[in-house]
């Protein structure tokens, strides 16, 4: 047999072939990946580092000394304006939530209405939520001015004496709720996505059975409606304890502390105090906070949230 004869010696190279759920799962990391690098460097990044810190007496100018739990034995049993602020956040957040959710959903349930013009009413209402941060408190402390402010002067047409609202200790934190139902917008206009998603058939159903208008509100309004409800309550609880800017600009925390919320004695304490790595672990106790908050939201959900299509047990 000759050289050209023999049969050459073929080398195997292996196949990548990938199946179509792993192809699936690499352009689902590739084009997410941009979140994910986001997320780790600009989020669990600093949340990490915010760990360490409340482990240590950092004062920003020099450099972090580790001191344990020392930050958090301060917090639990030395520092009475931690509790104080807590409750000053809790007590507004329970009546911002209400009176927030609340006129939202009626101000919504107001905007549904088939009437001519409705578009302009609903851009009205929405408009507030567009002006935000320090220029919406200094148009509040106008309005709260127990002398020339607006609302004031309203009340005395009426022959009623208005009080001092952010300059007293008892109506400061209720001024501040009336001012977080200003910012409703946003919420108005979700509750008026999730009315005008009710199938209209269900209210036909309830008055063919003769229900009238409580009827139809009871057993179909509320029901459907309830996730969206769900959805704000949730997010009106994290806003509420984030309350900062308001009370920064308007009261700086007074009067005699009645406005001191818990956010704006972390401020104080991360950078007017220079106390960085206690500030820390305060933000650390606001998270817990929140997030057992918002598991007790989740776990009664499912006594009152309904969801279509829902297997009833």
């Amino acid at each position: 047999m000759t050289t050209i004869d023999r049969p050459v010696a073929r080398v195997k190279f292996p196949r990548w072939r990938l199946s179509l759920k792993q192809q699936e799962g690499m352009a689902f990391y590739l084009f997410a990946s941009p979140w994910i690098i986001g997320f780790l460097i600009f989020t669990a990044g600093p949340m990490l580092s915010s760990l360490i810190l409340s482990l240590t007496q950092y004062q920003i100018i020099r450099p972090p000394e580790f001191i344990g739990l020392a930050n958090y034995k301060r917090m639990f049993l030395e520092d009475p304006l931690v509790w104080h602020s807590l409750r000053v956040t809790a007590f507004y957040a329970m009546g911002s939530v209400f009176l927030t959710v609340t006129v939202a959903f009626l101000t919504a349930m107001l905007m549904n209405q088939r009437i001519f013009g409705i578009s302009v009413f609903r851009t009205i209402f929405y408009l507030p939520t567009s002006i935000s941060g320090v220029p919406l408190a200094i148009l509040w402390m106008w309005i709260f001015n127990p002398e020339f402010g607006i609302l004031n002067l309203a009340l005395r047409v009426f022959n009623v004496q208005g009080p001092d609202w952010i300059w007293s200790p008892v109506w400061v934190l209720p001024a501040f709720m009336i001012m977080g139902v200003w910012n409703m917008g946003g919420a108005m206009v979700i509750f008026l996505a999730g009315l005008q998603g009710i199938p209209q058939h269900l209210y036909e159903a309830v008055e063919l059975d003769g229900g009238g208008v409580f009827a139809k509100f009871r057993h179909v309004t509320l029901p459907m409606v309830s996730p969206v409800i769900f959805f704000n309550i949730v997010m009106s609880i994290i806003g509420a304890f984030q309350t900062f800017t308001n009370a920064y600009v308007m009261t700086a925390g007074g009067p005699g502390n009645a406005s001191l919320f818990y956010v704006l004695y972390l401020y104080r304490n991360a950078f007017l105090y220079e106390g960085m790595g206690y500030a820390c672990a305060l933000a650390w106790l606001l998270l817990v906070i929140v997030l057992a908050l918002i598991f007790v939201v989740f776990r009664s959900s499912s006594y009152w949230v309904y969801y279509e299509g829902e297997l009833v047990r």
